[in-house]
């Protein structure tokens, strides 16, 4: 679809089969208002089983079966509510319909937060009698969890304390949200065609891949210019989010927000230290590709806006909607045939909301719960990058798929630790598919291509999201130490830092300063280190599913049907990648090095 076209689109006129069916939850909004009413009723049922879970082994089975059904309830609620609302994010309605379905689960946990406390009040030896019987066989693991909690949860006043307040505590990501998506208007610049348009979140990596630096600029000035005119309230955003997240450690009693992070998939603090320290090692491959960037680009220096910028002359590679899917479809062929027929399922099931519209939520993820199908939100253009963030999204979709079928509800959520581990698998498989497409046709320029964008993958993924990570860090310790995050102080530190990673070649403009203002995964609580540590461990996963192996196939794929089963740490080892040793990660980035000289290699065999 050309960019005019996709300025003109509407909602109303983008085809059904590019939109995604959320009828397979509710046909008619009636049906939501009656499940949500519903919820009083199974919550009734729950409360009267207080004060008798020590008493009984059957009234404590009773309690986990009356809270997962309960669970699954809101989880479709809501997952139907703020998908609504994110066709849309101007749609009031649909905020709404968002906003009551979380008020109603913020009640609802709050009339239930004496349940994990009375589960940690019961003796050791009573729960060892209870965990014996045959009903509590299925919830054993979900009820060691709890108890793991024991050292970080507080009193049954104080639990329902927090979770009365968690809708007020996590108002800093909702604003930034809103802000971000539904608020913030862009200059219109420009274009390669002489015509004005509205820089959008959707349009701006299209503006930075331009081949006219003047465009690229005047792009990047309207993009951050925005940002900065809103930076103070933005860092007064930001730091209220980060002040929650020190808050909640402080009262469950860890030592930093960092480590409350990681304590629900079990990972150390050393883990998250050793990534930066594994990417801190291997700069000098990041600094080589941006001395090649410039040199291709013919700069003396590189700016921000020029770090997409093609550097193969005479190669624009148009991708529509359907060119991606056959790819991907083809590209995972190698998982076996059940997996490539759920993958296939996606499109012809019409769980991808492709267009970008007005209004509608910026990026792409993929969304859903037990009982719906795992939804995928796009805001697709023509170009590699979009197939790319397709193929993306189709792995965490379909890690959710084999989960939800392989694992009770109690068991199906994945932690978030693995969850970038599929996706990136998948964008994997599509590269070296397309590698292969070229190398089978002798397409030099379409192999430099693809190197490059692998190169750029490397980059934006375990370099930049690393980065990120720092950061986060770096302004936790800042609040955590008694300081406020100013817009100077947040501008200044993401300055230093980007120039520190990019190195002697890149001399960013001083607007890159403001980037933190943008980041969304900022408000996520120490995310986006998972990027990284995902990649990493993806690059082994698709060369073990690539050797024929079916044995590492059926592995990778056991991997993906394990959910919560197990710690996601055991998960990816026993599929035969150990991420509590930075060794994947220096690994993929020696890769990352010989994908560079590949890259120039390839690039001089075009010059001549």
């Amino acid at each position: 679809m050309d960019q005019e076209a996709q300025n003109r689109m509407t909602r109303e006129n983008v085809a059904p089969e590019l939109k995604w069916d959320l009828s397979r939850m509710y046909q008619a909004e009636k049906d939501w208002e009656k499940d949500l009413d519903s919820l009083e009723s199974v919550k009734n049922q729950i409360l009267a089983l207080r004060g008798k879970l020590a008493g009984s082994p059957e009234d404590l089975a009773a309690v986990m079966k009356l809270r997962d059904s309960l669970s699954r309830k809101c989880d479709l609620l809501y997952v139907f509510a703020h998908l609504k609302s994110d066709e849309d994010t101007s749609n009031s309605h649909y905020q709404g319909l968002q906003g009551r379905a979380r008020s109603v689960m913020t009640e609802i946990g709050s009339e239930l937060a004496w349940v994990e406390p009375e589960i940690l009040a019961i003796s050791d030896s009573a729960l060892a009698t209870h965990l014996a019987h045959s009903e509590l066989t299925h919830w054993k693991r979900a009820i060691e969890e709890i108890l793991r909690d024991k050292p970080h949860t507080l009193s049954e006043k104080e639990e329902g304390l927090l979770s009365k307040a968690s809708d007020t505590l996590g108002a800093a990501h909702k604003i930034f949200s809103m802000l971000n998506n539904a608020d913030l208007r862009f200059p219109k610049i420009k274009g390669e065609d002489g015509t004005q348009t509205e820089v959008t979140h959707g349009n701006y990596i299209k503006f930075m891949e331009s081949r006219d630096r003047s465009i690229r600029k005047s792009a990047f000035d309207a993009f951050y210019s925005t940002y900065g005119s809103h930076k103070n309230t933005l860092a007064a955003t930001l730091d209220s989010g980060v002040r929650t997240n020190a808050f909640y450690a402080s009262v469950r009693k860890f030592s930093s927000a960092l480590e409350a992070s990681l304590f629900s998939d079990n990972v150390k603090v050393e883990v998250y230290d050793g990534l930066i320290q594994a990417v801190h090692e291997n700069l000098p491959f990041l600094h080589r590709f941006m001395e090649l960037s410039k040199n291709r680009l013919g700069l003396k220096e590189l700016n921000a806006y020029d770090t997409f910028a093609p550097i193969i002359d005479s190669f624009d590679l148009k991708v529509s909607f359907e060119e991606a899917r056959e790819w991907i479809c083809e590209s995972v062929r190698p998982l076996g045939t059940e997996y490539h027929s759920a993958l296939c399922e996606a499109f012809e099931s019409r769980w991808i909301d492709a267009i970008e519209t007005p209004g509608k939520r910026s990026g792409a993820y993929s969304s859903g719960c037990y009982d719906s199908s795992p939804y995928i939100l796009m805001n697709y253009h023509d170009n590699l990058n979009s197939a790319f963030t397709l193929a993306h999204e189709l792995g965490h979709s379909l890690h959710s798929w084999h989960s939800n079928r392989a694992q009770p509800h109690a068991y199906s959520r994945y932690r978030i630790f693995v969850a970038e581990v599929a996706s990136t698998t998948n964008e994997e498989l599509l590269l070296q598919y397309l590698l292969r497409k070229a190398e089978r046709e002798k397409d030099l320029k379409l192999t430099a291509y693809l190197l490059n964008h692998v190169c750029h993958g490397f980059k934006n993924t375990v370099y930049r999201q690393t980065q990120f990570a720092e950061f986060e860090k770096l302004i936790h310790e800042r609040v955590e130490s008694g300081h406020t995050l100013t817009a100077d102080f947040l501008c200044e530190k993401y300055y230093e830092m980007v120039c520190r990673y990019y190195g002697p070649h890149f001399k960013p403009d001083d607007l890159l300063g403001l980037e933190w203002a943008r980041v969304p995964h900022f408000y996520f609580n120490f995310y986006v280190y998972k990027y990284a540590t995902g990649f990493s461990a993806a690059q082994d996963f698709a060369d073990n599913i690539l050797s024929g192996d079916p044995k590492k196939v059926s592995a990778y794929l056991d991997f993906l049907k394990g959910g919560s089963s197990k710690d996601p740490l055991d998960l990816l080892a026993d599929a035969g990648v150990d991420l509590r040793t930075p060794d994947p990660v220096r690994n993929a980035l020696k890769h990352f090095g010989t994908v560079v000289q590949s890259l120039e290699t390839a690039l001089k065999k075009i010059d001549h």
